[in-house]
């Protein structure tokens, strides 16, 4: 089935969390898709790996065509097909390898978050913090490297800038419930050059009808 005739429904909770980038990069396509609430945990044994996100493609007759599901391969595979990763496999991973280190700095943060020893807590959110401050200083840097224009890689929208943006619009807005000092910690830690990537994005022509659960990032920055 040729992409440009694909449809999707995005199966994932009501919340921003695992699935934000993922309603970015569908948004970002312009395609077709709506989205699923499964009731949760009734619906957890219908899901592929018993977690959320799921991917559903569907046929022109609007029947299942390909199911897929956790978070990072739902938006690989939407970045790849829709052409927000470069086909060079080489360019490519110098963008994908950005997605397992922020993966590593969401696992540390919910970590920390579970931690019922304050000693263990602490131990915690010191690692997710010096990993927190090695990501940002990737990221700026690849944002000067490529002359500070709000693009980490070349003049267009890439997979790179919107997995920043989704990381940024959980730690600042969405996982504030799980603690509420997160916001104001990340926000005095972001640098001019992610400020200006957030705002690029948040304003691309491509991204202006996502609509984050949230609201705007670039707001909430400023708040």
């Amino acid at each position: 089935m040729s992409s440009s005739n694909a449809s999707y429904t995005l199966r994932y909770f009501d919340a921003i969390g695992l699935a934000e980038s993922s309603r970015i990069l569908l948004t970002a396509a312009g395609v077709e898709w709506t989205e699923e609430h499964p009731e949760w945990p009734q619906e957890k044994l219908n899901q592929p790996h018993g977690r959320l996100p799921v991917l559903v493609e569907k046929s022109t007759d609007g029947s299942p065509d390909f199911v897929i599901c956790e978070s990072s391969n739902v938006e690989r595979y939407l970045a790849r097909t829709y052409g927000f990763l470069p086909a060079d496999l080489k360019q490519a991973a110098l963008q994908e390898q950005l997605r397992d280190l922020i993966s590593d700095v969401v696992s540390l943060f919910f970590t920390q978050v579970q931690c019922k020893n304050k000693e263990d807590k602490a131990e915690f959110q010191t690692k997710f913090e010096g990993l927190l401050e090695t990501l940002i200083n990737v990221q700026t840097k690849l944002l000067k490297d490529n002359g500070n224009t709000g693009r980490m890689f070349g003049d267009k929208l890439s997979y790179a800038d919107i997995i920043t943006y989704g990381l940024y619009i959980k730690l600042v807005v969405g996982f504030v419930k799980f603690n509420a000092d997160i916001a104001d910690n990340v926000k005095s830690k972001l640098t001019p050059e992610i400020v200006k990537l957030i705002s690029t994005v948040e304003t691309d022509p491509l991204v202006v009808k996502y609509k984050s659960r949230g609201g705007s990032l670039v707001a909430a920055l400023s708040a």
